[in-house]
């Protein structure tokens, strides 16, 4: 199978890469003519705001592409026409990476994989716009795989946590918001499953339990023994409020399956 992976070289596709590189024949973008990836014939420059997909696509002629890359919301509205365009023409797959953002306006609960998506934020509508447009494909055409907060050893998020802490600046936290998690390692080996089982639809790839926000960074700061750190907290109401992804229709086997706890764990520097 011959795998494109738009984004390459950012956090989630760097680790997609490295992940599915050795059992599939895979390609990547980046944007910067400066990167490390530019002696890496594996590896195409690609800036979704002046360029246009399909000479890329005639090259290399994936049969699934992977979606991890940013701009400009209506440029990638076009990338995706153009994407969707291609899967249709030649009977291929895209897999798109979404976000619980699809489901921000809700509050009361946890989020399922076939639940009404809506949204009050740009980016959260930009994505729902993106899954309304794949889920008018087939089945086959198509996977959707919302993630919640990503963590690990390499992510951003923990580098964010050290670099404040070093700075001493509080670290923004909310207390009343109830969230899932990942690690970007667990995430690879999830999607490289999905792939090979061939399976299709909506998949939420986050931990089974749940956490209150803070209590989550907290729980990193403690692992990692980072002493006193500071809090700012975020308070969107005097209640609980859920942004949490949980499978329910779409359930993938135990091992592949994740914890909070676990998440802190890889978490440890």
């Amino acid at each position: 199978m011959r795998i494109l992976i738009l984004g390459a070289s950012g956090f989630l596709g760097q680790a997609l890469f490295k992940e599915l590189n050795p059992f599939f024949d895979v390609f990547g973008t980046y944007h910067n003519q400066y990167s490390n990836f530019q002696n890496n014939n594996r590896f195409f420059e690609w800036d979704v705001e002046t360029e246009e997909l399909y000479p890329m696509l005639q090259s290399i002629k994936p049969d699934l592409i992977i979606t991890t890359f940013k701009g400009a919301f209506p440029a990638q509205v076009e990338s995706y026409n153009e994407l969707i365009a291609y899967t249709v023409r030649n009977r291929k797959k895209i897999l798109f990476i979404s976000t619980s953002n699809v489901f921000d306006t809700f509050i009361n609960y946890p989020s399922y994989e076939y639940d009404k998506t809506l949204s009050t934020s740009v980016y959260g509508r930009f994505l729902i716009k993106v899954e309304n447009a794949l889920l008018r494909l087939p089945n086959d055409y198509y996977n959707i795989l919302r993630l919640p907060m990503v963590f690990g050893r390499t992510s951003p998020r923990l580098k964010e946590i050290f670099t404040l802490y070093d700075l001493n600046e509080p670290i923004d936290v909310f207390p009343n918001v109830i969230i899932n998690a990942t690690t970007v390692d667990k995430f690879s080996q999830q999607v490289h499953y999905i792939i090979n089982q061939n399976l299709s639809g909506v998949f939420h790839l986050g931990s089974s339990d749940v956490i209150h926000h803070k209590d989550l960074i907290k729980d990193i700061c403690d692992i990692n023994e980072i002493d006193d750190p500071i809090f700012k907290n975020n308070y969107q109401s005097n209640l609980d409020r859920y942004l949490a992804l949980l499978p329910k229709h779409n359930k993938l086997p135990k091992n592949y399956n994740i914890l909070i706890e676990d998440v802190v764990q890889d978490c440890k520097i």
